[in-house]
């Protein structure tokens, strides 16, 4: 018979060197060296670090962070065998939350625990959450630009640090709870309660020379390269370079704004508010001279009141009767009594590149989404010359009410692009109604809606602030008024004090009466209404072109610009986008869209990651409604943004 035997044998694993060098012990000291085996997990590799260092403290919120790979080891139970990690390397273990200077958009300067092993986009979420902001998906942190360092500037900046029931709620992930409006933790002493305050209501109008200290981008080439310094939202804080207590700025980066209610949003207002005025104030954006009169004249408005009048607190009530309204609002769609037809004669030019605008009275009929337009009245019984649906076009006002100019500029749709159109009005109430009938034909409504009628007093009254009205002689000698803190430095070095302050005060007489929230909503009204507005530049090469040119990002659509005059060559909307993809060996971002169109280009002022970020970030905004919770679906925003790093 056969003999067999049983031999259990135990592989006992080699066992080598790790070394880690510990946060708390101080930056000389030199790395611990702890004995490890290819099986142990993460998590026992901490034990053994905290045993040998022997500090006793709450090591919680540690993590180890792997120096060459650049990249957080954040699951326990993985073996260094599965992290791949070797005697070579090098481990430091570090808390995950770290003190961080935001600079907000008001200027405030806030010194907060922010998340450094998390995503950005997560980070921002946690950010927003302690400050009261909703909808933090539309903000995001960018590094601001170097400024020279001079001696004696230590102290030139006021820095508030929020205590640490902050950073303990920042630690927990709690959600903090409100009172009088205002997160608890900021309603427990006065001086907590006046850095809300700070955040909640608008800031007094800086000094003329703060404003000519700041960095303002001359052209649009330094536009874009401001977009070249947003952080990646798919990777965290320490991946990218940031250190603790450095300084970076929070953002409106995504220039659609979801459901803004002011009794739930007194913050993220205020905050949206200040990103516009800057906008302004810096000539990131361009406005017209009347136009600039008006903003400064909110700006004057704001100031004052601000002083007297409170921010507005949440009121459940409040919240549920403006969700009643707005579903009451949807019901009555079709029953307003606007005509369900515009007749007009109007002047109409399609402008030509590097030639004069040449328009021709035509007689034009407005009627659902579609324009047409005839030689003369009486030819409009006829076939019409041309007809133009407007659904998903850019409306866009040309308008300078003393010089009695009323025009609108359309950007229609078509198989190469977008066809540039002005339409002329004789007159501000046949523009009003036209403009209020365009801009519900680009959403695909018709002047049968509801909104119609509010539409056109909504851009009357806007047409009332840019008139001169006679003030009292009081108003006229007003010597408060801080004129070219209102006003960009272009209409500084244009006119005098004297010659700005009449003017202003002019335009502040048609928005004297407006509480404090609705002159931040006008003043963010007219401000969405610029042509320009929404716009962020990235400097491109095209794919078979020898020279730069300027790529135009908006919430639903792509301007190839050129660089040398400005002028908009071709514009792509993302709701005739098939597919886009990036080639991340040769950096190359690829686009299709419908009708066969295919572009390509490498980017010159910025990672192409930033390009892809913008366009999934602006289609993942495209997918909110109002019925939706809060919960942000953040594996959709990296699965749209994140390209080959996506989580």
């Amino acid at each position: 018979a056969g003999y067999r035997e049983c031999v259990c044998v135990q592989v006992r694993m080699a066992a080598w060197d790790l070394s880690v060098s510990v946060e708390e012990l101080g930056p000389d000291a030199p790395p611990l060296k702890i004995s490890v085996t290819s099986d142990l997990h993460i998590g026992g590799v901490i034990l053994k670090v905290v045993e040998k260092s022997q500090i006793k403290q709450d090591w919680s919120d540690h993590a180890l962070w792997w120096e060459q790979k650049q990249q957080w080891l954040l699951k326990p139970s993985w073996t260094l065998d599965k992290c791949g990690i070797h005697a070579d390397a090098r481990l430091c273990l570090t808390p995950q939350h770290k003190p961080l200077r935001l600079l907000l958009p008001s200027g405030v300067t806030l010194r907060l625990r922010a998340c450094f092993s998390s995503p950005v986009f997560r980070c921002v979420t946690g950010l927003c959450k302690l400050l009261n902001i909703r909808r933090p998906e539309e903000l995001s942190l960018l590094w601001p630009v170097e400024e020279k360092k001079k001696k004696k500037d230590k102290d030139v900046e006021e820095e508030l640090k929020v205590f640490r029931r902050v950073f303990i709620c920042a630690l927990a992930g709690i959600i903090p709870k409100l009172a009088n409006g205002m997160p608890a933790f900021f309603a427990e002493t006065p001086e907590t309660e006046a850095v809300y305050k700070m955040l909640a209501v608008s800031q007094p109008a800086p000094a003329p020379e703060t404003i000519a200290k700041l960095y303002r981008s001359t052209n649009i080439t330094e536009k874009a390269h401001i977009n070249s310094r947003w952080l990646d939202s798919s990777r965290s804080l320490l991946q990218q370079g940031v250190k603790e207590n450095d300084k970076l700025l929070l953002r409106f980066k995504y220039y659609t704004f979801h459901d803004i209610s002011p009794q739930a949003d007194a913050v993220r207002l205020t905050q949206l508010y200040e990103q516009a005025r800057w906008a302004i104030l810096l000539e990131e954006i361009e406005c017209t001279e009347e136009e600039m009169m008006v903003f400064a004249a909110l700006q004057y408005h704001i100031g004052k009141v601000s002083l007297t009048e409170q921010f507005v607190a949440s009121c459940p009530a409040m919240d549920d009767l403006d969700s009643a309204l707005q579903c009451l609002e949807v019901k009555m769609e079709g029953e307003s009594s606007a005509d369900d037809m515009l007749v007009s004669s109007m002047i109409y030019t399609q402008p030509k590149r590097l030639t004069l605008k040449g328009y021709k009275q035509y007689w034009f009929t407005f009627k659902d989404t579609t324009i047409s337009y005839f030689k003369s009245k009486e030819e409009s019984c006829k076939e019409p010359i041309q007809q133009m649906n407007l659904k998903g076009c850019e409306v866009a006002p040309d308008v300078s009410v003393a010089g009695q100019k009323f025009c609108i500029r359309l950007l229609i749709p078509g198989p190469e692009g977008m066809n540039e159109v002005y339409l002329r009005c004789e007159h501000e109430q046949q523009y009003s109604r036209w403009m209020a009938a365009c801009r519900l034909a680009s959403k695909g409504k018709t002047l049968a809606d509801s909104s119609f009628s509010s539409e056109v007093q909504s851009i009357q009254s806007f047409l009332a602030m840019q008139k001169t009205t006679p003030s009292t002689n009081a108003a006229q000698t007003d010597e408060s008024i801080n004129t070219h803190s209102l006003v960009s430095p272009r209409y500084q070095k244009k006119y005098k004090p004297k010659q700005l302050t009449p003017r202003i005060l002019e335009a502040y007489q048609n928005v004297a009466q407006l509480s404090l929230t609705d002159a931040i909503q006008k003043f963010l009204q007219i401000w969405q209404a610029l042509p320009d507005f929404g716009l962020s530049y990235i400097v491109v090469r095209f794919k078979g072109c020898r020279k730069d040119e300027v790529l135009g990002i908006a919430n639903n659509r792509l301007i190839r610009i050129d660089l040398s005059v400005g002028d908009v060559v071709k514009t792509w909307r993302y709701n005739t986008m098939r597919q886009w993809n990036v080639n991340w060996d040769i950096k190359q971002v690829a686009i299709e869209f419908d009708g066969n169109v295919n572009i390509a280009f490498s980017c010159v002022t910025a990672d192409c990651k930033i390009v892809h970020e913008y366009i999934g970030g602006y289609i993942f905004m495209s997918t909110r409604s109002r019925e939706q919770s809060n919960t942000l679906n953040e594996e959709l925003f990296h699965k749209l943004t994140g390209g080959h790093e996506a989580l």
